[in-house]
């Protein structure tokens, strides 16, 4: 079982990067392996809405970030958003990645999914909004904690002092193994997940 952890700071050992350090040792220790996968500081570009994805499950862009991701969490049971908060949303990268991300359709059904924000004091909340929305039109179960999935401090040093929020980011990664061994367990079991109605539905609401 493996977790993919996407860093969506620029900084590959941040804050962002110190708060899913401590999901990936709860992980560890539940025997759930785990993979930092580093946004990185090159740009990225944003979604065009082409279509040239759809049936394909790949970014017809070739930068390499989104395809690359998408090959690696073929093998992954769950995966683990973490995002600074700038101006009370993701950073803007963050968001570009993942509209290309699941706009390919190749994200593996029923994903565990789960985001963590880093923030020196505000927009915490309306950051885990916008990324939890991506796994909830999914279809991915999304893994809970024991308070809102958010660290608070300027440096890794000061994030560190955050003692609630890095409890929070360990109560998160033993939640993660929890749900993907539920998961795992009722598959063996002959429980499987749901399937999608066929066509999928649309309504327009101006004709």
């Amino acid at each position: 079982m493996k977790v993919l952890l996407i860093n969506g700071s620029p900084n590959p050992q941040g804050c962002t990067y110190t708060a899913l350090s401590q999901v990936a040792q709860a992980l560890a220790e539940q025997g759930v392996e785990s993979e930092v996968f580093q946004l990185g500081k090159e740009p990225i570009r944003g979604c065009l809405g082409c279509g040239a994805c759809r049936g394909k499950g790949r970014c017809a862009f070739a930068d390499g970030r989104v395809n690359l991701a998408l090959d690696k969490l073929q093998d992954c049971q769950g995966m683990v958003v973490g995002s600074p908060v700038y101006y009370a949303s993701p950073n803007g990268a963050v968001l570009a990645f993942l509209d290309r991300l699941f706009y390919t359709g190749g994200v593996p059904a029923h994903l565990v999914g789960a985001a963590v924000v880093s923030a020196r004091r505000a927009g915490t909340t309306a950051a885990l909004d916008a990324l939890n929305k991506y796994f909830l039109i999914s279809g991915m179960p999304i893994a809970p904690s024991q308070y809102w999935n958010m660290v608070h401090g300027n440096t890794p040093q000061e994030v560190a002092q955050d003692l609630e929020g890095l409890q929070i980011m360990r109560t998160l990664g033993r939640n993660m193994a929890w749900l993907i061994q539920c998961i795992q367990a009722g598959r063996a079991a002959g429980v499987l997940p749901p399937e999608r109605e066929a066509p999928a539905l649309r309504t327009n609401f101006i004709r």
